[in-house]
């Protein structure tokens, strides 16, 4: 404690003095010195200011996901009109409209915030829409008044509704303005976005989601309250990133998930390629989030200078606005770019920690929330802004209808209202008639008073008929959600999944369970010792190899989703087949290796097949070139073809002719023995043999394989052993198709390939699904033995039992299959 200074006589000088250098004292009049205990000052003074930075400056509300200063810009742009439909206007005026009205803390942190909120690069679904150089993970933004912003549309979803008493309404820092305690929000806003902060003695950092992900996860916990975390990550299977790249290490994830505090590793997305025609390089297309290229370059010079990495003998930057990001890493000739590339990740921050602490306010103290607590949090708020958005518009029918009621009245006896109004001296003494003459309120009889006469005619009252009879079905419509608790959740379930409709995107996050192949030696070059293996594509676009053949069968596991695998040698090489006819030559030990397993092998530690292909290229299938089997191609317009097995000393060459518009569909090694399945997006399947489709060159059209409606086109190619014919299986998947792809779970269907009668090629087939409501097109099908279904996060999915009935309809799924293998 420290002691209380002394009493003394008045000496204005010295006790000013004293007063206001050390905080100690106060006078009260001319002839009194209050004294002060400071640590008691202290404690109180740091008290309210550690507060005050925790509540209104530093940490994210869980509601809403935004801190003050985000809410108030986004607030008060909404109220300035700068909608995604109006032009942009100056970052000054705004940041000048928001201190002004709202926010007491300086210009600088409200335009710094409001940049945060416009850049892709941080923010999974940004809410501003700026106009100008805002910045990049290397360079800050211009200044405010050489920037232009305005609402993007999923703002207007956080603050939609908001003038219908959604939302409690606050004083401003004066009390001359009212600002909202908390938006709406009808986006999870926090996970989608994630947040950062630091506070006094706590701090926050959460990545950002997929929207349709967490969406998905939020509803399935309104329908099932009791749902445990392994329930909801089977919809949230992880972070996503806005700019992409891999996570690697899934346990950090699921520890965040339930305690809300973990780790996890983010690696660059790279490709090993020729950057000239004899030296290899390492192309980065994407890095870490957060991690800028000049970062990354900055720390490998260093790293270079330093002699802890070698092999490296330039680093290009050629990032442009139209290409993305594009980082060349050229490399001597006599090192494995394996062994480089996990150097790389070892040394520079192409792979990247990022530590999870999921602290907001909750009831305006801070929290540390694991997942299903932030689903819980926002689902509570938007039930709550739900109800009091319908006793509003509740109040407000009734209002209107009471007024309609009263016109009604006025209508049918118009002439004798006219004669009360005229006889009457005043527009009271009129009022007092109106209410005893008709039983009309004082509400009704002023707003008779009020109307103009060419409101009460005959047409009039049929409108208004209307209206009431609109009124009532309304009011009805609202009752029943405010009385019950089930359509009140049904409401805010429905609404959800129309935000991820309108918002959602594809994921872009790559989830790793491990290393995979790349976690090898970090020093000295690595040498491939030329073996047998396998190399498998799987359903996800992920390829890998391994010394064991792929069995089907077995435990499941994320990414089993197998859809093609091939023998090859790990210094061979392997055919990729591309949506566009054409078929690239890979090295097979750009592959990761994946250990020996019995059963169906896990592809989570496979690489984006992508990585190794021309940009653009849409894989299909693998292909050996050391086999003699034809190979089968299918279109989309209907054309079906074996082409005859031919290498050519080329990185790329074609397998088919197309014609304008057409692409390649399917592709599988196709003997005379096999038989061939087209499924078509009407729903017609047609299966024949194999012997009726004559090899050809690689310059051939092919031939007409399967007769197509107006409007339709080749969805799948199968091609299946005629020994196999009883294990194979049909999979298809019935939805919509003007849905948003990835948001719609559809209708599944599995059914026994040997139940649909073989016809001959270039007939139109039989059905293989019959659809349900709303359903009018197949958008997923497969074909071929113990299929395996996965997420968007490679998680498995459940299939339905098999239906014997060849075109009876799917059941519904719960959720979105993003592959089937």
């Amino acid at each position: 404690m420290v002691p209380t200074a002394p009493k003394a006589r008045r000496r204005p000088d010295l006790s000013e003095a004293f007063g206001t250098m050390a905080g100690m004292a106060s006078t009260t009049d001319d002839t009194q010195i209050i004294d002060i205990d400071v640590s008691q000052e202290m404690r109180e003074s740091f008290l309210e200011y550690a507060y005050s930075v925790i509540y209104s400056r530093a940490l994210p509300d869980a509601r809403d996901g935004l801190k003050p200063v985000q809410r108030r810009i986004v607030f008060q742009m909404d109220r300035m009109g700068l909608r995604p439909d109006k032009g942009h206007v100056k970052s000054s005026r705004v940041v000048g409209e928001v201190m002004g009205r709202l926010h007491p803390h300086g210009d600088k942190p409200i335009y710094d915030a409001a940049v945060r909120m416009a850049q892709p690069f941080n923010m999974r679904l940004p809410l501003i829409d700026g106009h100008g150089n805002f910045g990049s993970l290397d360079d800050g933004p211009a200044a405010p008044r050489y920037t232009e912003i305005r609402l993007t549309a999923a703002a207007l979803a956080m603050s939609a509704d908001l003038d219908e008493d959604t939302v409690d309404m606050v004083p401003n820092y004066d009390s001359t303005y009212q600002q909202p305690e908390v938006l709406p929000a009808a986006i999870p806003n926090l996970l989608v976005n994630g947040s950062s902060g630091i506070a006094v003695g706590m701090a926050t950092n959460m990545p950002p989601h997929n929207l349709t992900e967490v969406i998905a996860g939020a509803r399935h916990l309104l329908a099932h309250p009791d749902a445990t975390l392994d329930d909801i990550m089977r919809f949230i299977p992880g972070p996503d990133l806005p700019e992409g790249g891999k996570i690697v290490g899934l346990d950090g994830i699921r520890d965040a998930y339930e305690s809300g505090r973990g780790m996890f590793r983010t690696r660059a997305t790279t490709r090993i390629e020729n950057v000239t025609a004899r030296k290899k390089g390492i192309i980065v297309t994407e890095l870490p989030y957060q991690v800028g290229p000049e970062k990354v370059i900055e720390k490998i010079k260093a790293a270079v200078s330093s002699k802890r990495l070698t092999g490296i003998t330039a680093v290009q930057n050629l990032t442009d606005r139209h290409h993305g990001l594009r980082l060349v890493i050229e490399l001597k000739n006599t090192v494995n770019p394996e062994a480089v590339l996990a150097q790389l990740y070892k040394l520079t921050p192409m792979e990247d920690p990022f530590s999870i602490n999921n602290v907001a306010l909750v009831d305006g103290r801070p929290q540390t929330l694991g997942l299903i607590d932030l689903l819980r949090v926002f689902i509570e708020h938007r039930l709550d802004v739900t109800r009091r958005r319908s006793a509003f518009r509740l109040g407000k029918a009734k209002d209107r209808l009471h007024l309609v009621e009263g016109l009604l009245i006025a209508i049918l006896d118009i002439d004798e209202v006219i004669a009360v109004i005229r006889s009457s001296d005043d527009a009271a003494a009129a009022r007092d008639r109106l209410t005893k003459v008709f039983d009309l309120t004082d509400v009704q009889a002023d707003y008779i008073l009020e109307l103009r006469l060419r409101r009460l005619t005959k047409f009039s009252r049929i409108e208004l008929e209307t209206e009431r009879d609109e009124l009532l079905k309304t009011i009805a419509e609202l009752e029943e959600i405010l009385g019950s608790p089930e359509r009140l959740r049904t409401v805010v379930s429905d609404e959800l999944a129309e935000v991820a409709r309108h918002y959602g995107t594809e994921r872009r996050t790559i989830l790793l369970e491990s290393a995979g192949g790349e976690q090898i030696a970090t020093t000295g070059s690595v040498e491939v010792k030329d073996e047998p293996c396998w190399v498998m594509l799987s359903a996800s676009g992920l390829i890998a190899r391994t010394e064991e053949r792929p069995e089907r069968g077995g435990e499941r596991r994320s990414h089993d989703a197998m859809c093609s695998a091939v023998p090859a040698t790990t210094r061979g090489q392997v055919g990729v087949v591309t949506s566009d006819g054409l078929v690239h030559r890979i090295d097979v030990v750009d592959a990761p290796a994946l250990p020996g397993s019995s059963g169906a092998p896990s592809l989570a530690g496979g690489t984006p097949v992508g990585e190794l292909l021309p940009p653009g290229s849409q894989p299909l299938a693998l292909m050996s070139f050391d086999s003699q089997v034809p190979m089968a191609l299918a279109t989309r317009d209907g054309k079906i073809k074996r082409v005859n097995p031919e290498t050519l000393q080329k990185d790329s060459w074609s397998l088919i002719t197309l014609a304008d518009g057409d692409e390649v569909v399917g592709a599988a090694p196709a003997g005379d023995d096999a038989i061939i399945a087209l499924v078509t997006s009407d729903a017609q399947l047609l299966r024949f043999g194999a012997d009726l489709v004559r090899p050809q060159g690689r310059t051939g059209q092919g031939i007409a394989g399967i007769r197509l409606a107006d409007g339709a086109h080749v969805l799948a190619l199968g091609v299946v052993r005629d020994e196999d014919l009883s294990a194979a299986r049909l999979v298809t998947i019935a939805g919509t198709s003007d849905a948003l792809p990835g948001t719609e779970p559809g209708s599944v269907k599995v059914t026994p390939l040997d139940r649909y009668p073989a016809k001959g090629r270039g007939t139109g087939g039989v059905r293989c699904q019959r659809f349900l409501r709303g359903e009018d097109t197949l958008t997923t099908a497969f074909i071929g033995p113990d299929p395996r279904a996965i997420g968007g996060g490679g998680q498995p999915i459940d299939l339905p039992e098999d239906d014997e009935r060849r075109d009876a309809s799917g059941q519904p799924a719960t959720t979105v299959i993003s592959g089937i293998g």
